[in-house]
């Protein structure tokens, strides 16, 4: 009897112990399981802009090639050997200055024999043309020392310009470059002697597609760099052809720019060019960095404030955008925000719809100054 009672006993202890833990084990997952569900994630710090009506100024983007207003390459015109280089490379020459010589000795003893002839030729001139007055010497006479007097003086002006072309000078105010000759080198005609480029002011050739080459216009204003980020040059449209290349269907287009700063743009230099069209009023913008892409389309985070626990926190949410031009960081939002809204600029890539976030702009390595906007596309 006591066995029977107390193998009940045990009985019912061990169904209790195992009905326990069976409890706690259920009791402690559902706790788990709510704990997680309900757990607010930590704030992600983004820094934020907002999306703004600005005036923008749009403008055609293109590719441009620099090269001087005035710039050749010198060659000479006749043979000869170089008796003189009268310059340095990357000096600056006033127009008409003597560069480089060649001999012309024989060419100076040529011009004193046809002088002399000149001289002789003028003496028989007057003696025939004073008789002639008088009526002793024939007409024929007085004709020929006429024109021998025509001839010599050809001569002499031929002489002069050979010894004028074996010294070449400066067509214009410029900068030489690196000589390519040396002193006692013979030279055939058309030998270039070096670079000679005027960098005061610089054309730029560059090219826009035929859809868009009637909002080109002579006079227009253009702005010019080295990056497309920075544009610090400025000029005018002075020419474009009045046909498209059946090619590349693009039209050339030349600007001129005419104060180039202590040389900082030179000839052949790839640049980066934008033809400045009208302003138009109104146009909201953001960072480029705040847009995402993805295969559904373009998307923003919004930072809107929202009501939980009590508290009043700032909830990033999932807003597509439909985006236009755009141009050094900036870009054009024709749809989808509303000027005033605030949006996620950086740190994107920690948040997803409903994130709680908290906003720092001190660490906004990317934030753009979109006062000053301009758009090729």
């Amino acid at each position: 009897m006591k066995r029977r009672l107390v193998v009940g006993l045990v009985f019912v202890l061990a169904v209790g112990l195992c009905g326990g833990l069976i409890w706690f084990n259920f009791f402690r997952d559902k706790m788990i399981t709510q704990f997680f569900a309900t757990m607010q994630q930590p704030a992600q710090t983004v820094s934020a802009a907002k999306v703004e009506a600005k005036t923008w100024t749009p403008a055609i983007s293109a590719i441009g090639t620099a090269k001087a207003a005035n710039g050749v390459e010198l060659a000479v015109q006749v043979g000869g050997v170089v008796t003189e280089i009268n310059f340095k490379p990357n000096e600056r020459v006033p127009q008409g200055k003597v560069l480089v010589q060649l001999d012309d000795a024989v060419d100076r003893a040529d011009l004193a024999n046809v002088q002399a002839q000149v001289k002789l030729a003028e003496a028989s001139f007057a003696r025939s043309r004073a008789l002639s007055a008088r009526g002793i010497t024939a007409e024929a006479t007085f004709e020929q020392n006429e024109a021998s007097l025509a001839t010599a003086r050809a001569q002499e002006a031929r002489t002069r310009a050979v010894i004028d072309q074996k010294a070449l000078k400066a067509p214009f105010g410029g900068v030489p470059g690196i000589s390519r000759i040396d002193v006692g080198q013979y030279l055939q005609p058309g030998t270039v002697v070096a670079s000679f480029q005027d960098l005061s002011s610089m054309k730029v050739d560059f090219t826009v597609p035929e859809q868009r080459a009637s909002e080109i216009k002579l006079g227009q204003e253009v702005r010019v760099g080295v990056t497309e980020a920075d544009l610090p040059f400025k000029g005018r449209v002075i020419g474009k052809d009045p046909r498209v290349d059946p090619a590349t269907r693009l039209v050339s287009v030349q600007a001129l720019i005419e104060d180039n700063k202590d040389g900082a743009i030179l000839p052949g230099q790839f640049l980066h060019v934008e033809a400045i069209l009208p302003e138009q009023p109104n146009v909201m913008t953001l960072p480029q960095t705040a847009v995402i892409t993805s295969l559904y389309g373009d998307y923003v985070y919004t930072i809107e404030q929202e009501e939980r626990a009590g508290q009043q926190v700032q909830v990033a949410k999932q807003v597509f955008v439909k985006t236009g031009r755009r141009r050094g960081g900036a870009l054009e939002i024709l749809s989808g925000l509303n000027p005033g809204q605030q949006v996620a600029a950086s740190g994107q890539n920690k948040l997803q719809a409903g994130s709680t976030v908290k906003i720092d702009n001190t660490i906004d390595v990317t934030k753009l100054d979109t006062t000053k906007l301009a758009s090729g596309q």
